[in-house]
């Protein structure tokens, strides 16, 4: 988007949940040169009045609110120039679609949307527009996930013939969707959409391939009603009010997070959402323990795993090559304190942040014949994804030059997602999927 006269791209923000904050923030604090907040949008008052607050707090006026029913007259009436989309996952594809058609630019939250057909409806939109969508897949940020695309593409394995990748979410981080809309299936597509679309993004980035075919199980083990097996449900439906849930490791008390607060609890009486859901209460219809087997363009092979009830939580990537091995293991927190488990992974409790686990990245070159390299760690941090939630910004609000290419694009969206699809597909039938039978051919 060409700046305007006063050198200035106008934003508006579309979804004013916990996970635009982090754009919010990027806009009127780090890129405030190059980029003016004019307007949110939500179908919820209340939370868009936090966020107002909240910009007083940062000393940024007010803006203007418009429910999420007036966002095509906001366009207009605020001259926007991008629109950013953080709202619910299944109401993407409303926003990007209406956006683009109304000649706007759109950088959209992962994952671009839930299913195919509101996919199918994206991708046309693009075409018949020429607008251009941003999906914010923010770990090709990450410094250490940009230091494996360069050794892969500098031949560091040779020729790639497969990726083995190992995903545990643990049993705070993985508990939280299990409290949220993210429970059904229905919104947010399960984790398979919205948490391993991220994961399914950087292999076809760090492979320079698309996914061709996908056979998949999955089921859930431990959370939800049938989870009360296993001896750690309390009876309640929601931790607020209930006594049942004061010393419950699963629950969130929203009352000791101020933001939250504010954003659910005290937002509540408008649309009657509630974030602190028992993730053993009925109406879990998404996964918790998934397997994934995919054949890529190149000929390369992925074996996936996603687990979301870990003792720890991190991953491990291992590449295998003509030339060698590729290991990267990451350990974001080597175990959850049983006094903070019913806390918002990243969350500020009572003020101030709680205190971080153990943790720690290696990466490991294994050429044929050779003894194992340590490879130096490049730039990792331990807030903000690795630091890649700032880089990622510097590219979309400031302009930073991008040569390994990591705005993704609409059709970068669509083959994460289709990777998800059609791994959900495959938990239905038990067959494999071809990708390609999921979307109209273009």
């Amino acid at each position: 988007m060409s700046p305007r006269v006063d050198g200035r791209v106008r934003y508006a923000v579309v979804g004013t949940g916990a996970r635009a904050e982090m754009f919010v923030r990027a806009l009127v604090l780090d890129h405030a040169d190059t980029t003016e907040l004019v307007a949110f949008a939500d179908v919820n008052q209340a939370r868009m009045d936090a966020h107002n607050r909240w910009l007083a707090e940062l000393g940024h006026r007010p803006v203007p609110t418009y429910p999420a029913g007036d966002f095509a007259g906001m366009l207009d009436k605020e001259h926007v120039d991008v629109v950013l989309v953080t709202s619910v996952d299944v109401t993407h594809d409303e926003y990007v679609v209406t956006a683009l058609r109304a000649g706007r630019e759109v950088v959209t939250e992962k994952p671009m949307t839930v299913d195919a057909p509101r996919c199918q409806r994206i991708l046309d939109a693009v075409t018949e527009t020429g607008g251009r969508v941003t999906v914010a897949f923010n770990y090709r940020y990450n410094p250490l996930h940009e230091q494996v695309r360069r050794l892969l593409a500098e031949g560091a394995v040779g020729e790639i013939g497969s990726v083995h990748f190992e995903w545990l979410l643990d049993v705070r981080h993985g508990a939280d969707y299990f409290r949220r809309w993210h429970r059904d299936k229905a919104t947010s597509g399960g984790l398979m959409v919205h948490k391993a679309s991220h994961h399914f993004d950087l292999v076809n980035w760090w492979l320079a391939a698309t996914p061709v075919e996908v056979y998949a199980a999955g089921r859930l083990f431990f959370y939800g009603e049938d989870g009360r097996r296993h001896g750690y449900a309390r009876d309640y439906d929601r931790a607020h009010g209930s006594p049942a849930a004061v010393d419950d490791p699963f629950a969130l008390r929203l009352d000791a997070h101020p933001r939250l607060r504010e954003l659910y609890l005290d937002a509540e009486a408008e649309d009657g959402y509630q974030r602190d859901r028992n993730v053993f209460a009925p109406g879990v219809s998404i996964e918790d323990d998934m397997a994934v087997l995919a054949r890529y363009s190149t000929g390369a092979t992925m074996t996936y795993h996603l687990t979301a009830y870990a003792p720890w939580e991190g991953y491990r990537v291992m590449v295998n090559g003509s030339r060698g091995r590729l290991e990267l293991e990451v350990t974001e927190n080597d175990f959850v304190d049983r006094g903070t488990a019913g806390a918002v992974k990243g969350a500020a409790l009572h003020g101030t942040e709680a205190p971080a686990e153990g943790g720690g990245a290696t990466l490991t070159l294994r050429p044929f014949w050779q003894p194992p390299r340590q490879i130096p760690v490049e730039g990792r941090s331990r807030h903000g994804h690795g630091g890649a939630d700032a880089r990622m910004t510097a590219v979309l609000f400031g302009g930073q030059p991008d040569p390994l290419e990591r705005a993704a694009t609409a059709d970068d969206g669509a083959l994460a997602l289709l990777t998800g699809l059609a791994a959900n597909r495959s938990f239905e039938t038990g067959q494999p999927v071809r990708v390609a039978d999921l979307l109209t051919p273009r």
